[in-house]
């Protein structure tokens, strides 16, 4: 069985980098594009509320309806107290994953029972690609945690040359090995790192 201490990690600065990118997001721009296809700013704005609620309960193994249905489901749109509600939720999912028991044993999240220590990586993952689109989408500078980049990079690296992942992730894009590691993590997450707001 793997050794979950090495794969513990704060997920605290990743997430606070959401949270200011989040805060900086204009309402003229929640109508604007993503690298999402399927998402406008304020689809992935609900869906970063959605995940960041369904993971800090799978890191408490509080399951239930948040860990039961899939936050990309459908496209909801922002609440109109998603300006504090997002920032809260971050801070909770933080909080939850500093607990070395989240890393261990078993939970779910989207309806897909994990080992805890896969969640934590999910949830890191998470954070770091859609971080990227948040900022891509809303013209923001974009330097997410080193640590989180590194695990999200690893976490997807495996995945790369398995069909069935495509269907999560989308077909890696592909990027030169000596690119910088946020573009080669952006295009195993089956996303182009050139995309940009169209302004």
């Amino acid at each position: 069985m793997a050794d979950t201490t090495s794969t513990t990690l704060d997920l605290g600065p990743q997430a606070l980098i959401v949270a200011r990118l989040a805060e900086a997001v204009r309402e003229e721009q929640l109508d604007a594009p993503t690298p999402c296809p399927e998402y406008a700013v304020r689809h992935l704005l609900r869906h970063l509320v959605g995940l960041a609620r369904a993971f800090r309960d799978a890191g408490r193994k509080d399951l239930g309806p948040t860990t039961d249905t899939d936050p990309g489901s459908s496209l909801p749109d922002v609440t109109p107290d998603w300006r504090t509600e997002l920032p809260k939720l971050l801070t909770e999912l933080a909080e939850a994953w500093r607990d070395p028991a989240a890393w261990t044993g078993e939970t779910r999240a989207g309806g897909v029972d994990l080992p805890g220590e896969v969640a934590g990586l999910v949830a890191t993952n998470e954070l770091v690609i859609h971080g990227w689109d948040l900022a891509r989408a809303t013209g923001q500078d974009y330097a997410p945690d080193t640590a989180a980049l590194q695990a999200s990079h690893d976490f997807l690296a495996p995945a790369a040359g398995d069909p069935d992942s495509s269907e999560i992730f989308g077909p890696p894009v592909p990027v030169p090995d000596e690119a910088p590691l946020l573009d080669r993590t952006i295009g195993l997450s089956g996303r182009d790192p050139s995309w940009a707001a169209k302004t």
